[in-house]
């Protein structure tokens, strides 16, 4: 006891005698590590966008107006046969027209040519919802060659281009993120090690002494460690007592940002 006394006892006049050191070196760290919480945070918050994007990728199959319901429900059925296929709406002409209706209730100029038509021009479709985003494009190649005489469109170029744009964002937005925290965290430990260094400098009088009364390599630098680790300690103590407020604060926010996504 009485030896980790002794170190963490000179490990605290070191802290206190080297003040402007210790201050530049937290200060450093705080910095480090805040940018490094920033990044990491926003990482999360755009890995769980992109996934709750992905689980409202869907790939819209239109059928032929006059399409008899009895076909639509076989071909519907046929579909959800497919392992890749989580599940497949069926969306009728009604339920079209109530639908674009809603979308477009303060836009009387369509409306208005809607009323003039004078009947449902939209067509019954099926929406397909597929397992796992990553097979999206496996299941457009199966709807591609699906064999349906009601099957009036098949174009899934809009779907292609976001599935491609989601997953070039997520590659991108990952690589970054390691890359910038990568070099924060190489950062904070050349800090520390700088600062080790400087202490052990500025006392170099003071280790001769200590050797020549035959204290131990272990003895002379484990208050130096330790005042690596305190530095770390306060860091670490300064960021959560920021982050946490911050976080609380940005919640409420980030519940009505995921809020349609439930």
């Amino acid at each position: 006891m009485l030896f980790l006394y002794r170190i963490i006892k000179f490990s605290l006049q070191d802290i206190f005698r080297n003040i402007w050191l210790t201050l530049v070196t937290i200060t450093i760290l705080l910095l480090a590590l805040f940018a490094i919480n920033t990044l990491v945070t926003v990482r999360l918050v755009s890995d769980t966008a992109v996934a709750a994007i992905k689980e409202k990728i869907d790939i819209s199959l239109y059928l032929q107006t006059d399409a008899p319901e009895s076909s639509i429900l076989a071909l519907q059925d046929k579909i959800i046969a497919s392992p890749r296929v989580k599940s497949v709406d069926y969306i009728s002409k009604d339920e079209a027209i109530t639908s674009f209706r809603e979308r477009y209730a303060n836009d009387q100029a369509i409306l208005g040519a809607l009323k003039e038509l004078g009947r449902n021009p939209l067509s019954p479709s099926l929406t397909i919802i597929p397992k796992d985003f990553n097979e999206s494009n496996l299941v457009i190649s199966e709807l591609r060659v699906l064999d349906s005489s009601i099957i009036e469109s098949r174009d899934f170029s809009d779907n292609s281009i976001i599935l491609s744009k989601i997953n070039n964002i997520t590659k991108r937005v990952n690589e970054v993120g390691l890359f910038i925290i990568s070099i924060f965290i190489l950062t904070s430990l050349l800090v520390v090690y700088n600062a080790i260094r400087v202490a052990i400098y500025t006392h170099r009088q003071e280790i001769e002494i200590m050797r020549l009364v035959g204290a131990s390599n272990f003895f002379i630098y484990m208050p130096y460690l330790f005042s690596a680790f305190m530095y770390a300690l306060f860091s670490v103590l300064i960021i959560i007592g920021i982050f946490y407020p911050f976080l609380t604060l940005l919640q409420p926010y980030l519940e009505a940002f995921f809020v349609g996504y439930n």
